[in-house]
């Protein structure tokens, strides 16, 4: 009886002895394709017929585009499972996968530490005014404007109120970071956490978190429901003053709209670690030095990217090994497939 094969989408950067190793289980592939009509055109060409379960990295997006019902049907029938090397997994239609009898996970738990050390130095960075210094360092403008005005003060983040839209992993470890600069943390999920998860932290409604929070940081996933989240009537209810980051996904927050609240002065800064059209950045906002802009860097460093592809890789041993996944996606989960 021939292995079951393993397709990989986009590349192994540091786990790849795990990788090879994978070869006792399977057949490890990978497609010639570089598009995704040449993609789709090879799967249904029978190219990766006999594989069972896909690793897939945020990157390879450039070969498939977005995981979703038109590309779904073009796979092989056996494909069971898809591992996704990633925290967030907006690149992949859940449901459309789910109606194929595809089970997909993602990394949960690797990128915590990672993001939650990028959102803080985003928020003690948008908070104390760090990128016009910076700035005005470079063009030899010690701490003032191209009109030669000083800049304005920053603020301390002792006795800040803290609002965290989506306290999940990333959310706690940030709230352990920000705990010990004394930030007062609020936070708006869903459902209330178990006191232990909270730590302290009080749950609000969400109208009730954009009007409290000194300081909002946007750590909840992509999806239908969160898109434009936070809006021009989100920026309504907001203090004056406000303080924004996010290291979740560009679309949650309406980058247009952003601009608006910045230059009108109700947002006061803003850091970000994410865009709406990445690697394209809205021009408002590159312009603007009162704002903190950093290309996507949450996990780039070798220990979590590590993390991450041996995480996913474990995904898969088991998915071949065992038929079961070692974090599915909290959408499938408990879902009988």
């Amino acid at each position: 009886m021939s292995q079951p094969k393993i397709l990989l989408l986009g590349e192994i950067t540091h786990a790849k002895k795990e990788w090879s190793a994978l070869s006792s289980l399977g057949e490890l592939i990978t497609p010639k394709s570089t598009n995704r009509e040449d993609f789709i055109n090879e799967a249904k060409g029978g190219a990766f017929d006999g594989t069972i379960a896909a690793f897939r990295t945020f990157h390879s997006i450039a070969i498939t585009g977005r995981i979703d019902a038109e590309l779904v049907a073009a796979l092989p029938s056996g494909l069971r499972f898809l591992c996704h090397n990633g925290a967030g997994y907006d690149q992949v239609d859940i449901s459309a996968c789910t109606s194929r009898g595809i089970r997909v996970s993602n990394v949960p738990t690797a990128v915590d530490d990672a993001t939650a050390d990028v959102n803080l130095f985003l928020i003690i960075g948008a908070l104390r005014g760090f990128n016009r210094g910076m700035t005005s360092l470079r063009r030899n403008a010690w701490l003032k404007d191209a009109s030669g005005n000083p800049h304005p003060l920053g603020h301390d983040p002792q006795e800040k109120v803290l609002g965290i839209l989506g306290m999940g992993g990333i959310g706690r470890a940030l709230k352990k970071r920000t705990d010990a600069l004394g930030m007062k943390t609020i936070y708006h999920n869903r459902n209330r956490l178990a006191p232990e998860l909270e730590d302290g932290a009080e749950w609000v409604g969400f109208e009730e978190l954009l009007k409290r929070s000194d300081v909002l940081s946007l750590n909840l996933p992509l999806n239908a429901n969160t898109r434009h989240i936070i809006n021009k009537a989100a920026f309504d209810k907001m203090k004056d003053g406000v303080v924004i980051v996010n290291t979740a996904r560009g679309g949650v927050m309406d980058e247009a709209a952003l601009v608006d609240a910045l230059n009108s002065g109700k947002v006061a800064s803003v850091g970000l670690d994410v865009y709406e059209d990445e690697p394209n950045v809205h021009p408002g906002l590159v312009a603007n030095e009162a704002v903190m802009l950093v290309p996507h860097m949450g996990t780039y460093t070798y220990e979590t990217q590590y993390k991450m592809e041996c995480w996913a890789i474990d995904n898969v041993r088991m998915a071949v090994g065992e038929g079961k996944l070692k974090s599915i996606v909290p959408e499938q989960a408990g879902k009988e497939f």
